[in-house]
């Protein structure tokens, strides 16, 4: 009796919408799942901010996904960009070929919003969503603390961050800075310490969008650490050495983080689906695309709201409980059952603010300072840990096959 064929699962983008998908549908032995990415790690925005100040290395915010794929029975890695999908003929379309599909989920994220009406923004502006752009920065910046100790003893100017954005990223990116350089230059007793770190925000108050005694710890933590937060203004041009900004004030920078927003990944625009507004992929309340069932969005990809009609935030949390309702879905499916509608909310929010402090909200409850950092740690551990015991199985089975 010859062996039924197995249902094809192709997943499009290795982020964390994405492998808890995985993580769900790999459960189930009669499904072949394909993950198909243009970069073989997965990485772990959660945690650059501990890269940036040299609290963890490369191999710390990322996963190998050659090696946690074969951690799986049933799942594949192939290392290769989509360029477009073929929803008609059920085909995802690569730079090299054309795989069929039975469903096919997209969860390729979004990248950092360069506007282009602000001059020079991408000339001389730094994005670190990708982790390659992660790690030029964190050179840049550590080699630009090292030009400040070479002048010690002769002239002392300052080093000048402009971080322009103040939501999650943006807040999180300038007090770890702030911390990092306070700590270095304080533990190598230089003579030299002026670090200027200067948060540009559009909003009437940081961290627009999220609760009171969030946005009010995160302030004054922030002006502890010496950053200096500039409301309700706009950044207009950039140069070498300055940003403009919309009240007509010019700041010396030696460098800049971009964080002012997200736009869909590249491959959003090529793909015959409806969009929204802001140029994110449109899906109902299953998170089937609304023009092909079987085909699934989930993460960065798409905007998602509350049961109040409120856009959640994208965050990790917020990815991977919609991998978690894909999963289910796409099982529901093939199984003829009925569909679960979406009632994803938010479960909480961690905000890093430097060594040793975080702001905090879990399950309705706030706390901060030492133990909301702790409770962070803990949280990305546990994260990396299940991954790195899947990745050390999936190495298992390649040496001994070898």
């Amino acid at each position: 009796m010859s062996k039924l064929p197995k249902i094809k699962v192709v997943i499009i983008g290795g982020g964390y919408a994405g492998l808890r998908t995985i993580e769900k549908l790999s459960k189930n032995s009669h499904l072949e799942i394909l993950l198909l990415d243009k970069n073989p790690y997965h990485y772990m925005q959660t945690d650059v901010y501990d890269l940036i100040a040299n609290e963890k290395d490369f191999a710390a915010v990322s996963v190998d996904l050659y090696t946690l794929c074969m951690g799986f029975e049933n799942v594949t890695f192939l290392k290769q960009e989509v360029k477009d999908i073929d929803f008609e003929k059920q085909k995802v379309i690569t730079n090299t070929q054309r795989i069929a599909y039975d469903y096919v989920v997209i969860a390729v994220g979004a990248r950092t919003k360069f506007a282009h009406n602000v001059e020079g923004l991408r000339e001389y502006a730094h994005g670190i969503k990708a982790l390659h752009r992660a790690m030029y920065f964190k050179q840049k910046f550590e080699m630009s603390l090292f030009k400040k100790v070479d002048e010690d003893g002769t002239v002392c100017t300052p080093l000048s961050i402009v971080v322009a954005g103040a939501g999650l990223s943006g807040v999180e990116i300038a007090a770890q800075m702030a911390s990092f350089a306070k700590n270095f230059y304080k533990k190598n007793h230089f003579i030299c310490r002026k670090l200027n770190i200067v948060l540009v925000n559009s909003a009437e108050h940081i961290l627009h969008g999220m609760e009171k005694p969030l946005v009010l710890k995160s302030t004054r933590r922030l002006e502890k650490l010496g950053v200096v937060i500039k409301n309700n203004v706009k950044v207009t041009a950039l140069s070498k050495a300055y940003v403009t900004l919309s009240s007509s004030e010019q700041i010396p920078m030696d460098f800049m983080i971009f964080a002012g927003g997200i736009e869909p990944n590249g491959l959003i625009y090529k793909l015959d689906l409806p969009k929204n507004e802001r140029g994110f992929l449109q899906t109902n309340e299953y998170l089937q695309s609304t023009l092909h069932k079987n085909a699934f969005a989930v993460g960065d990809a798409i905007t998602i709201y509350d049961t109040k009609g409120k856009i959640l935030a994208p965050t990790a949390d917020i990815s991977e409980q919609m991998g978690e309702l894909c999963a289910k879905n796409i099982l529901a499916m093939i199984e003829e059952k009925e569909l679960h509608k979406h009632t994803i909310r938010s479960r909480g929010v961690l905000i890093a603010l430097g060594k040793g402090y975080a702001s905090a909200r879990v399950f309705g409850v706030y706390f901060h300072g030492y133990f909301a950092y702790v409770a962070k740690k803990i949280i990305e551990k546990l994260y990396f840990k299940n991954l790195d015991a899947i990745s050390k199985s999936g190495c298992r089975k390649i040496f001994n096959n070898d």
